[in-house]
């Protein structure tokens, strides 16, 4: 079935009725603040979404509290009021699913099925999606823009992402971004679905004019590996128009971790669309061995950032258990005190909230011990303080919707 058409109907069918199936209860906590978990099971369970007050103190439950949905491995984004909930059907189709909030309820507005996409994010009113090709004899990558004021596919288009890199290997975007009046999309080369390259010491991004989609030039660094990571945002827009991005150095070749440049971050400048070859910042040097694997920007130059020593870098994908402070006029880069020992936590959350303050984010810790907390983070002091108590799941994303 086609994409437009699915969605058509499913926005209709939505704003008439939300899906019965699934249990929506009247939060126990109600408000602004949205906290996705993953409940404790033995076998795959379905994300529960929950509100809260405050992010600082507290404590809530999945227990006979939130909206559970459909299917677990799900991804999540706010934008233009509103917060959407995008399943990752592997193969299959995923259910897309939007909400607004009002008196820190969650009100559904429509829920529907898409294919499965790798990449998603806001650019002017809209959702732009990418479902990416692994395949070389099927090299064609489709595009989609969902309008989120009126919750249709405006439009849509496709790409073909072997002949975009003229290396014999497929342009996989680990994100996308808007620049201006530009949509970016650092990808890593592969080979093979198992993300294999041949080319693990350049990083790359595609430029595409976003009114029409035409891909207007490929950029590419030999100073790093590729930027971002699969799901993972690598670029970042300044508030005076510079572009950084970082690349966490795990190019894989032959299943084996194959780049031999560091984990570092380049530079765009404000209205241009080529590095900047004076700007280099060796995030490994700067932090005696450690790679960032995942950021989030605070405002001001300043970013938290997932870290992983370069010892215990052992996978590709894995976020690190360590956060760090990251200043990239500066170039510097200093560890956070106060979290829990590396060793006793079993992830940190990558999908979080900052009031882009210039100093304060919020990260989800789950130990191994089962609990999980929300953590806020002062940028100006590297230090973590303790905050709301997550009970019955492992957090997956915090988000915050006016």
């Amino acid at each position: 079935m086609k994409l437009r058409s699915t969605l058509a109907l499913a926005v209709a069918a939505g704003l008439l009725a939300s899906c019965s199936s699934k249990t929506e209860t009247t939060p126990a906590n109600p408000g602004n603040y949205i906290i996705t978990v993953s409940p404790a099971a033995t076998t795959a369970v379905a994300d529960y979404l929950l509100t809260a007050k405050s992010l600082d103190k507290d404590t809530i439950s999945t227990k006979g509290n939130g909206i559970e949905q459909d299917g677990s491995y799900r991804y999540y984004v706010t934008h233009n009021g509103k917060f959407f909930s995008m399943l990752y059907g592997q193969q299959n189709p995923g259910a897309v699913t939007a909400y607004n909030i009002q008196n820190g309820k969650l009100n559904k507005l429509t829920n529907f099925q898409t294919e499965t996409v790798q990449a998603f994010a806001p650019v002017n009113d809209d959702l732009l999606l990418f479902k990416i090709s692994r395949s070389l004899t099927a090299p064609t990558s489709s595009w989609y823009k969902v309008n989120t004021n009126s919750l249709t596919i405006t439009s849509e288009g496709t790409v073909n992402t072997l002949e975009m890199t003229k290396l014999g290997e497929l342009a996989h975007f680990t994100w996308i971004k808007q620049v201006g009046t530009k949509v970016f999309a650092p990808y890593q080369t592969i080979y093979d679905r198992s993300f294999n390259t041949k080319y693990p010491d350049q990083g790359s991004i595609a430029i595409f004019n976003y009114a029409d989609m035409k891909l207007e030039k490929v950029i590419t660094d030999t100073r790093i590996s590729f930027i971002g990571r699969y799901f993972q945002d690598g670029l970042s827009v300044q508030e005076n128009g510079d572009v950084y991005g970082f690349s966490p150095a795990t190019a894989i070749t032959d299943g084996k971790m194959s780049t031999t440049k560091p984990s570092a971050i380049v530079k765009i400048k404000s209205g241009t669309t080529e590095f900047d070859q004076s700007y280099f910042f060796d995030v490994e040097a700067a932090s005696g061995g450690m790679s960032v694997t995942s950021w989030q920007y605070l405002g001001n130059n300043t970013y938290v950032v997932n870290a992983v020593a370069k010892s215990e870098k052992t996978s590709a994908y894995a976020a690190g258990v360590r956060i760090g402070i990251v200043n990239v006029v500066d170039k510097t880069y200093k560890a956070v005190t106060g979290l829990p020992e590396a060793a006793s936590i079993s992830d940190i959350t990558t999908n979080n909230y900052t009031p882009k303050d210039g100093k304060t984010g919020y990260v989800g810790v789950n130990l191994k011990d089962g609990t999980s907390y929300v953590y806020k983070i002062d940028a100006s002091t590297q230090t973590a303080t303790k905050g709301l108590r997550v009970e019955g799941g492992t957090i997956t994303a915090i988000q915050h919707l006016d």
